[in-house]
């Protein structure tokens, strides 16, 4: 099946994916690449764990990754499934380190319905195997544990793999499984971490081992990864499932010596004026480096940047001493500490209410202002402010009125009383409004006057 892309760009295959169940899954992203399969006549083939052998496809079958197969061994033959065909098959040859002469076996066909037959009665078989080996084994008082058997294909050969400290004489062990199976016998050591890995199970992180999904070459590991990257040698947090030292401390060792080249020597002392500064600890990715004035102990405990540390030894080495360690700028402004566990505090609640509590008492003291004595002011403040208005306008009226003819001011008034109107050329005070609204009916004339 095909997958188009939506932008028109391409295609996506799934013949480059496999069952996500197979252990040791190989990716082939060159699938969907018209005429990849016919460039390469090996294919890679996997059988039960993480066997995997490579075949010559000589009789020019058509195959595709996810087949199962029907493979040349000795004697008989085996049955496996399909892994990975075309260029790719030559990488892993090389990864594999297969001399190009070695003797390459060839595939027979495709796996037919009496194949099968054969190959899930042997596979029944297994689980009692294992379990009748054990028990022979510990009859002949032989340091070794049997993991797990593995029939072949066609039920003539038993591959039995087992895990042994130490070296193992089976010789006996052999004939007697020979003649209580019937089967040829091979035997086949493996250590913890394969293991491990044919085991399975859920790593620390979160998911599955790296030993059961993609690792094939296992590097040995040494306490010496962890003290690059500055672990605590703790056996119990360092081991893994197989009780070895785990595969992942060597993925990030290379970027933490590169780290280190930036960082100071642990030997160096930094002298400033304040005293003597010993190495405590160091930061190795974020290059902060800590300072202790005690050797042994941790005492006054300073934390500066590999740069400020360079800085301090290129000094000391001319004989010049610092004030301190720390440089002016993280002086005059110190770093507030954080609290990651604040929201965990039990006083978070009493907080709140205190703060609660002060914003109730400045909203009383607001409203408080609403004194009727500071009323009284406010209007009296007010008043002034008016009257010093109104006597400006007065002024401005009377250069106006003094501008203005004698005469025309005199026709003006007599029409004004007349007919109850201002006059235009003057404002009307403000002052006098609000005392005429002030005065009390009863001084007003009388209607006859």
């Amino acid at each position: 099946m095909d997958y188009k892309l939506h932008n028109g760009g391409g295609g996506l295959c799934c013949k480059g994916c496999s069952r996500q169940d197979n252990k040791l899954n190989t990716y082939d992203w060159l699938a969907d690449i018209p005429g990849n399969a016919e460039e390469c006549d090996m294919v890679e083939v996997q059988f039960k764990n993480t066997r995997k052998g490579y075949f010559r496809n000589s009789n020019k079958i058509k195959l595709e990754k996810g087949d199962v197969v029907a493979v040349e061994a000795t004697p008989g033959h085996d049955i496996g499934v399909v892994t990975l065909t075309g260029t790719l098959v030559r990488l892993q040859m090389r990864k594999a380190n297969l001399k190009p002469d070695a003797e390459i076996k060839r595939v027979y066909r495709k796996a037919k319905p009496v194949d099968m037959e054969k190959y899930h009665e042997a596979k029944a078989k297994e689980h009692d195997t294992m379990i009748r080996a054990r028990q022979i084994a510990l009859n002949l008082n032989l340091n070794m544990k049997i993991g797990d058997v593995e029939y072949q294909g066609d039920g003539n050969k038993a591959i039995f793999y087992y895990i042994a400290d130490e070296r193992v004489d089976f010789r006996q062990l052999i004939k007697v499984l020979a003649e209580v199976f019937r089967v040829r016998i091979e035997m086949k050591q493996i250590g913890a971490r394969q293991e491990a890995g044919r085991i399975g199970g859920i790593g620390p992180c979160g998911r599955e081992l790296c030993c059961a999904t993609w690792m094939t070459s296992f590097v040995s590991v040494s306490t010496s990864a962890a003290r690059y990257q500055d672990i605590s040698l703790n056996p119990q947090k360092l081991a893994g499932q197989c009780a070895k030292l785990k595969c992942c401390l060597n993925y990030e060792v290379d970027c933490y010596v590169e780290a280190q080249k930036r960082l100071p020597s642990k030997e160096i002392e930094l002298e400033t004026k304040d005293g003597v500064f010993y190495f405590f600890k160091a930061d190795i990715l974020s290059n902060q480096v800590t300072y202790s004035t005690d050797k042994s102990i941790p005492a006054n405990l300073v934390t500066i940047s590999s740069r400020r540390a360079f800085e301090i030894i290129s000094m000391n080495k001319k004989g010049i001493k610092p004030d301190s360690l720390l440089e002016e700028a993280n002086k005059a402004e110190p770093k507030k500490p954080v609290d990651l566990l604040e929201q965990e505090s039990v006083t978070r609640f009493d907080r709140n209410k205190k703060e609660g509590s002060g914003s109730k008492n400045k909203k009383k003291k607001k409203k408080g202002n609403n004194n009727p004595a500071a009323q009284q002011t406010a209007s009296n403040n007010g008043n002034n402010k008016e009257g010093k208005e109104n006597d400006k306008e007065k002024e401005k009226d009377k250069e106006k009125g003094k501008e203005n003819k004698p005469q025309n001011n005199n026709r003006n008034k007599g029409q004004n009383k007349k007919n109850g109107e201002r006059p235009q050329n003057q404002r009307p005070p403000k002052q006098e409004k609000n005392k005429e609204q002030e005065k009390p009916q009863n001084n007003e004339k009388p209607a006859q006057d």
